[in-house]
């Protein structure tokens, strides 16, 4: 009866997995049909056609969707223009839509940006801060029930990583474990990719995974949103600090355009409605960002590629 029960329970899992996200009250574009994208981005006057946002939610997308709906709408308002969000799964994804030149805005994870290499240029246009802080920390889970320790009990358990562009859900663990001299092919069993922080945590609370890591924010916004969740797991280590994840614009933009837009993040919590949307994403407000934070992980990604 176990052995059923467990089949049935991860069976649930990779069902969950398998489902994408695609909300349909949200203004959606698919690149793979040229004929829209060419009819939205070949606009006569470049200033009147629609702003288009990329972003990949890693942390509860149904809900968090209608957060970001909310952002684009207050751009939307600002700019005059509409504000078209534009949803990948993954981070790789959005950092191909940058790549292309396909999007003007991108929210990207700490990881994304530090990994971004496209041919196309970006710029940092704003970072969040949460708690007067635009910094976080890697945390490492196990279940609550859990005889695992330390990172080091991990070796040989099923480990759940979030993004292979992750900094807290995957890289952060690929660092710690190549200054032990492995790496994770090495020194776990298995490990697998959830592609959303609240499934990693499902996974460690179902005991799919015997491990998970992600951004310690998302621990604090899980206690809130899912406590029956977080009470299933415990917090075994912490791995270093790391920026924020920023929001980005697409180098070739106006720079009037890109003040504006700077503009509109910077005071953006002044409105309380938006303020509310950028708490459900845990952003107190966005800040001026600081790019020297992000150096030391844009050559940690570099050192990866070339060893991969």
């Amino acid at each position: 009866m176990k052995a059923i029960i467990g089949a049935l329970t991860i069976l649930c899992f990779l069902l969950i997995f398998a489902n994408g996200y695609n909300d349909s009250n949200v203004p959606y574009i698919d690149f793979s049909q040229s004929s829209e994208n060419t009819s939205i981005m070949n606009k006569a006057d470049s200033d009147q056609r629609p702003i288009l946002i990329a972003l990949a939610s890693v942390m509860s997308p149904h809900e968090t969707i209608g957060y970001y709906r909310k952002i684009a709408d207050y751009v939307s308002h600002k700019t005059g223009r509409q504000a078209i969000l534009v949803q990948r799964k993954t981070y790789a994804e959005v950092n191909m839509l940058l790549a292309n030149g396909d999007v003007d805005i991108a929210f990207l994870s700490t990881g994304a940006y530090s990994s971004y290499r496209g041919m196309n240029e970006i710029e940092l246009l704003v970072m969040a801060e949460h708690l007067g802080n635009s910094l976080y920390t890697a945390e490492i889970i196990v279940h609550k029930d859990s005889t695992i320790q330390s990172i080091q009990d991990l070796k040989g358990k099923v480990f759940a990583f979030t993004d292979p562009l992750s900094y807290s859900g995957h890289m952060a663990i690929e660092e710690y474990l190549r200054q032990k001299n492995t790496i994770p092919e090495k020194f776990f069993n298995r490990y697998f990719y959830t592609y959303s922080h609240d499934k990693s945590i499902w996974a460690v609370a179902n005991k799919i995974a015997d491990g998970a890591s992600f951004d310690s924010q998302i621990y604090e916004y899980t206690k809130e949103k899912t406590p029956e969740l977080a009470a299933n797991v415990r917090i075994i280590d912490s791995i270093g600090s790391a920026p924020t994840g920023p929001i980005v614009i697409n180098k070739k933009i106006k720079n009037e355009q890109k003040e504006q837009l700077r503009h509109i993040f910077l005071t953006m919590s002044e409105d309380p409605e938006v303020s509310e949307a950028m708490q459900g994403l845990v952003i107190d407000k966005f800040i001026v960002p600081t790019p020297e934070l992000y150096a030391p992980l844009r050559n940690l990604y570099d050192r990866t590629s070339v060893i991969l």
